[in-house]
C-alpha cells in the first residue's frame, strides 16, 4: 500500500494527514504545541492514537522513541554519517534490529530487516511538489503505521540537522 506525505516546513503544533493511494485520510500527524521535547501523536481517521513520537531530551546524535500506550515500541538514532546516504538504526522493543539508509533530504530511502525491504520512501514517483510517497510492502495496517512513524521520525531528525 503506498501513502502519501504533503511535506510541510515543521513548525511547532503543526498537524497535516497522510493519505493512502486512493485519496483516503489515513493517518493524522498531530503536532503537539508547548511541550519540553519535540512530541507528535500519529492518529487513525477516528482521532485514536496509534504511536506517539517524541524527541529524545539528552542525545549525543539526536533520537526520538516511537510509543504505543506508554510502551516504547522503537527508538530511532543515527547510525552512522556518509557524505552520500544516510543511515540510521531503529532498536525495536521486540525483534531485530531495522536499519534505514538513503538520501533523507531527498525524500529517497528504505526501511529494512536483515536485508528484507520493509518500506520504501520515495520522491521520485510523483510529480506533485512536497510530496512524498511510503511504499509499505507488506499489508498489514499495524506495521504501516509504525513504517509511517519511521519515516516520520527520521525526515524530522534529519531536517532538524
Amino acid at each position: 500500500m503506498r501513502y502519501l506525505v504533503r511535506d510541510k516546513i515543521f513548525a511547532i503544533g503543526d498537524d497535516y494527514w497522510i493519505e493512502d493511494e486512493n485519496g483516503r485520510q489515513a493517518f493524522l500527524v498531530d503536532g503537539k504545541a508547548l511541550r519540553l521535547r519535540d512530541t507528535l501523536e500519529l492518529k487513525d481517521p477516528a482521532g485514536r492514537v496509534l504511536v506517539t513520537l517524541r524527541a529524545k531530551m539528552l542525545s549525543l546524535r539526536g533520537a526520538m522513541t516511537v510509543e504505543r500506550d506508554g510502551e516504547t515500541l522503537a527508538t530511532v538514532s543515527r547510525k552512522r554519517l556518509s557524505l552520500l546516504r544516510n543511515h540510521y538504526r531503529v532498536a525495536l522493543a521486540e525483534g531485530p534490529e531495522l536499519d534505514i539508509s538513503g538520501r533523507i533530504l531527498d525524500r529517497e530511502f528504505t526501511v529494512a530487516r536483515d536485508g528484507e525491504v520493509l518500506a520504501r520512501i520515495s520522491r521520485k514517483w510523483l510529480r506533485v511538489r512536497d510530496t512524498y510517497a511510503v511504499d509499505v510492502v507488506r499489508d498489514d495496517a499495524a506495521e504501516a503505521a509504525l513504517l509511517i512513524a519511521l519515516a516520520v521520525c527520521v525526515i524530522r531528525m534529519a531536517d532538524k540537522d
